[in-house]
């Protein structure tokens, strides 16, 4: 049963190389279409199978399934080869179940374009590099899945690389591919070398192997600097994965790409493989608690940052790009107080509400003629009604109300931050959460209520096709009930002692880091806990309500408030100016110095002129050798018997 998880990864594969080698003579979408969704769904399918094994069958350690054994070299091994276990499975039904609804959906959004065949090729390819992220049994291989979504996010963020991203500083779709792509290399630096010092201190990249060792001497490697240089290496890999700060910068201009890409690869997937990364190594983070203290502060900050920016955004994915930037951080405070179970958890609702969102923003932009702009849209209710009452789950979910799926990850994430004695990072998310509130329904009343601000004659709404309608509801389906996996016991103890599942499941895998940590085995009532479940609703309420009293009549209150706090709004606006901070600071001294030092001189001056200067003595050396070459045998014989005296005379005295 469990070698079958080898056809999870391979049938994307086949999928990408079907659609990249023979797509363009197919010439049939709906095709396409077919064997680019079917591979993914096969997929899952196989994984559902495998992941319902689990549930009748629980596992105490990881299964590894070594399909080859890749590289060999001296005491180093590396093999293809996966693992089951409870995480990695629980990935894969995410990656897989959310990637087939979001390839169904390209079906129609992508419906004319003429490169369908090579989106549906880089599509398979995404999802099978995923896969063999989340499913690796060692670091190397987890680190070819991690390079391989980076590739297809370049691909994807700039595969309509003939057109122009008006707005900010990227102009051209391959600037922000490029942004994407040089800003993830920074923080892959950092994770190449935490992989170099894991394999020099513990002799395998295998996880079971060097986890194992950490495990069994924990008291020996807690709070060292090994263990601390490691972790924060890996976490620099991970903010640049995760567009956390300072690596955040690339997320929003990533939008660039086709809407389902932001969705599938921005909201859902890949820029969840740096939690990933971290809960797959929660016994390494437990053992550096200066590492885990930089985890959760450089969350709550992105949060925090990139929730205020989101406020003011009107770019319609823009907005949903920082508001993934904002929930990425909560994801990283949960990891960094110790609440592996709700940052995954939170992974799990996030891809259920933020790629319901971006679909939905998808079927929106595709009506407007590709409009993206909010203050240019407006009543969509009415034309779209399938989109609207699905965004409008998807905002009651990420604002945290009950019982939507949001609620339960964010007060469970919120309640740790709380509990670890903190009481700033409870407050920073809590500041989060009722921005995260403003700003989605702020979105939610422009885009389909106030008054229509498009212009009639040019554009006609209409709701989207079923191909692309039908994920939405599904989607919105799941972020309705998602949370009810993860029920906090101190709202389900009075029907069941266990009643957070995703807790349960995950448990065995976080078990050794909560044992690290002290962490009790067995909830307890709290009554802070229901008190700061109140709050956080309460904020929630207070940021849903300001933003329908001030947008549902437009745009008339809000330009009063943007005039009188015109300096806030500008700075929020631009970012907090942290792409020109970069510029001034780190991009133009490197091009500065590029250019009027290493080119102009180093390298026009000393080494052309070097390579110039001798080039210029060999010739002028060749006119001296050139003018002994006159064709004259009396000379060439004088020069000869000239020759022979030499030698003759050297012979002689040297006797």
């Amino acid at each position: 049963m469990h070698n079958l998880i080898v056809l999870v990864p391979l049938m994307p594969l086949i999928g990408f190389l079907i659609s990249g080698l023979f797509g363009k003579y197919l010439k049939n979408e709906t095709l396409i279409g077919v064997i680019g969704s079917g591979v993914v769904f096969v997929s899952l399918i196989v994984t559902s199978i495998i992941f319902v094994n689990l549930l009748s069958n629980p596992i105490e350690s990881p299964i590894v399934i070594t399909v080859y054994e890749w590289i060999s070299a001296g005491s180093f091994s590396a093999s293809i080869s996966y693992q089951i276990d409870n995480l990695s499975i629980l990935y894969s039904l995410i990656v897989t179940g959310v990637g087939f609804l979001i390839h169904v959906y390209s079906i129609g959004y992508m419906h004319g374009d003429r490169s369908f065949y090579r989106f549906f090729a880089y599509l398979n390819l995404f999802i099978f590099m995923m896969l063999n992220l989340v499913l690796s049994s060692n670091l190397l291989l987890t680190f070819l899945g991690w390079e391989g979504v980076g590739v297809c996010s370049y691909l994807l963020i700039g595969f309509w690389y003939d057109r122009k991203f008006e707005g900010t500083r990227i102009v051209w779709t391959g600037d922000a591919a490029n942004k994407a792509f040089i800003v993830n290399r920074i923080g892959d630096f950092g994770f190449l070398i935490a992989m170099f010092l894991v394999f020099l201190n513990f002799g395998t990249l295998e996880y079971t192997g060097y986890l194992n060792q950490l495990s069994d001497n924990s008291s020996a490697f807690y709070g060292t600097g090994l263990i601390a240089a490691i972790a924060l290496l890996m976490f620099l890999g991970c903010t640049g994965k995760s567009a956390q700060i300072p690596l955040a910068v690339w997320l929003p201009d990533a939008m660039a790409g086709p809407t389902p890409v932001s969705a599938l690869i921005h909201a859902a997937t890949m820029v969840t493989a740096g939690i990933y990364l971290v809960a797959r190594n929660s016994v390494l983070f437990s053992l550096a608690p200066v590492a885990m203290e930089v985890v959760a502060i450089i969350g709550a900050f992105t949060a925090l940052f990139a929730a205020s920016i989101g406020i003011v955004q009107n770019d319609f994915k823009k907005v949903l790009a920082y508001s993934t930037v904002s929930q990425l951080g909560y994801m990283f405070l949960a990891l960094g107080v110790g609440a592996f179970t709700a940052g995954v958890f939170h992974v799990m609702t996030h891809a259920f509400f933020k790629g319901l969102l971006f679909l939905a923003a998808g079927a929106v932009i595709h009506s407007m003629h590709e409009e993206q702009d909010i203050k240019k849209m407006g009543g969509l209710s009415k034309y779209m009604p399938t989109t609207y009452k699905t965004f409008l789950v998807a905002t009651l979910a990420i604002a945290g109300i009950p019982f939507f799926a949001g609620f339960f990850s964010k007060d469970e994430i919120l309640w740790y931050a709380f509990s670890e004695g903190n009481i700033w990072l409870w407050l920073i998310g809590a500041v989060t959460a009722l921005f995260t509130a403003f700003y989605m329904t702020r979105l939610l009343m422009l885009v389909f209520h106030s008054k229509e601000r498009f212009d009639h004659h040019k554009i006609h709404p209409h709701e989207a096709p079923k191909v692309m309608t039908i994920p939405l509801i599904i989607l919105a389906f799941l972020s309705a009930f998602g949370g009810f996996l993860g029920v906090p016991y101190v709202l389900g103890f009075w029907f069941s002692e266990h009643p957070n599942w995703i807790e349960n499941w995950l448990h065995p895998v976080f078990q050794q880091a909560n044992i690290i940590l002290e962490r009790p085995e067995h909830h307890a009532l709290h009554i802070e806990e229901y008190f700061l479940m109140i709050v956080s609703v309460i904020l929630a309420i207070i940021g849903i309500s300001t933003a329908y009293n001030w947008y549902k009549s437009g745009w008339e209150k809000p330009k009063l408030l943007v005039e009188k706090f015109k300096g806030i709004y500008t700075l929020l606006f631009k970012k907090y100016l942290l792409d020109e901070f970069y510029f001034k600071v780190i991009i133009d001294p490197i091009y500065n110095l590029s250019a009027g030092i290493l080119w102009k001189i180093a390298d026009a001056k000393i080494i052309d002129g070097f390579v110039n200067g001798l080039a210029k003595v060999t010739i002028e050396f060749g006119e001296i050798i050139r003018k002994m070459q006159s064709g004259i045998a009396q000379n060439y014989a004088l020069i000869m018997v000239l020759g022979i005296i030499v030698i003759i005379s050297f012979l002689l005295l040297s006797v």
